[in-house]
């Protein structure tokens, strides 16, 4: 007989003669002359109910069965006698299949997060934990099924390379030199011994990589692993995360940020239809009034504002930030958290930033200042998107590129696309970790990443 997933057990809308269940073991009681076995799989966030009757043979070896063992039943599974379920087993045969000692750190009460992480091996067997990676599944699914309904090519970029997109110099780097002897040349190490015959690195992100499939393959997006060496422990930040990041030939700053608001939109509007069940946990126990938060989002427009407005919206503002506002400052997640949750109590797409604080890549507008850049900043969260219309022309690229210290001639594969037929093009950049952030309510990064990579934390 073939195992039912106890999700389409629950389901069901008829009792059944016969069925196999395996999973492990939430909770156990005995009464009388029975054993009421919690029994949950991972497939759904409830449990059904198992009633081990006397009258098995094995039944004195049913009772030592602990929290956290492995089982597999075979019964009829009928409607429930008692109340908070629709459907029980009636257990025919039970086979324990791995037991639990008594040790076992997943018991029935609640347990801190910080506590959780440190057993990350164990804590998708949480209600919680298990919630949260059923819908990380669930996103990662509805982001292909975003891109592919849109005629978009998924495309995979290396994950070491020799660039550095970003220009922050903040990179694992990559190496088969003895670290403790490495060779040197004129005081330096020689990277020309190296495994690469060049210093290579993790991937800060695959966009420039992605822009080369774009000016072939027209609309792309890459869905993978990056990495920051950076030393930041901040609940929002991580050394290992996942980026997203269409790109886009043909298209400019406008077409960028109805894509980026047409996906944040799906998304949403997918773990809403998808994921409700986990979802009504989350809004119960960790962020009560996520599901009002997801739902503004699916189903509002969202605000878009010049970089220059929102300066003056928040200098205006009358409240004072830890942070000072003014043309040219990095924004802050207070001043992302005042528009988002208190000016406009929606998503804001910020855009037209001013130049020295953007990427190289960013076409520089015609004011001089600012470059075609844009960030959405969502409730809770604050910068969930960065992107920005590409600098397709040769000179201002080249212009922007020695402006910011980086030589043009460690970028020759890139500058080629803007010598063959280069032709205006968008993306962006949206962390799936900070989208699963918005989606469950967990406010820290560590809790939506199955074995989290922090500053001093690469355990697992």
């Amino acid at each position: 007989m073939q195992r039912t997933k106890i999700l389409h057990l629950l389901a069901s809308e008829t009792p059944m003669p016969q069925v196999l269940a395996k999973g492990w073991v939430r909770t156990r009681r005995d009464a009388k002359d029975f054993s009421f076995i919690e029994l949950n799989d991972g497939s759904c966030l409830r449990n059904i109910q198992v009633i081990a009757s006397d009258t098995l043979p094995n039944y004195e070896d049913i009772k030592k069965i602990t929290t956290g063992s492995a089982i597999e039943v075979t019964g009829k599974m009928v409607e429930s006698q008692g109340q908070g379920q629709k459907f029980e087993i009636i257990a025919e045969n039970l086979v324990l299949l791995g037991g639990a000692g008594e040790d076992f750190p997943l018991q029935k009460k609640r347990h801190s997060d910080e506590f959780l992480r440190s057993i990350a091996h164990l804590r998708p067997r949480s209600n919680k934990f298990g919630a949260a990676f059923r819908i990380r599944s669930e996103m990662a699914w509805a982001v292909h099924d975003f891109f592919h309904g849109r005629g978009f090519r998924y495309v995979h970029t290396p994950i070491i390379t020799a660039s550095d997109c970003e220009g922050a110099g903040e990179m694992f780097k990559v190496t088969t030199l003895n670290l403790e002897t490495p060779p040197m040349k004129d005081g330096k190490v020689d990277f020309s011994q190296d495994f690469f015959g060049k210093a290579a690195n993790l991937t800060v992100s695959g966009q420039l990589e992605g822009e080369m499939f774009a000016l072939a393959l027209g609309d792309i997006y890459t869905f993978g692993p990056t990495f920051r060496a950076e030393n930041s422990n901040t609940r929002r930040h991580a050394a290992e995360f996942w980026m997203i990041e269409p790109e886009m030939a043909f298209c400019d700053l406008q077409g960028d940020m109805q894509l980026a608001e047409d996906f944040v939109r799906h998304l949403v509007r997918h773990a809403l239809e998808h994921c409700a069940e986990d979802l009504a946990l989350f809004n119960q126990f960790v962020n009560p009034g996520l599901l009002d938060t997801l739902k503004n989002i699916e189903g509002n427009e969202f605000v878009r504002l010049p970089y220059r407005e929102a300066i003056e919206i928040m200098q205006n503002s009358g409240k004072k930030f830890e942070f000072p506002v003014f043309f040219g400052c990095d924004m802050q997640s207070e001043h992302e958290q005042f528009l988002t949750e208190e000016h406009f109590k929606r998503p804001v797409i910020v855009f037209d930033y001013p130049e020295q604080i953007k990427a190289f890549y960013m076409r520089m507008n015609e004011d001089g200042e600012t470059v075609a850049a844009m960030d959405v900043l969502v409730p809770g969260i604050g910068e969930l998107i960065g992107g920005s219309q590409r600098e397709e022309r040769m000179d201002r690229l080249t212009a922007r590129m020695e402006k910011m210290g980086l030589n043009p001639d460690d970028y020759g594969w890139y500058l080629d696309s803007r010598r063959y037929g280069s032709v205006p093009h968008a993306g962006f950049g949206l962390g799936f970790e900070r989208l699963l952030m918005l989606v469950t309510g967990i406010p820290n990064i560590r809790d939506v990443s199955p074995f989290p990579r922090v500053p001093g934390w690469a355990e697992f």
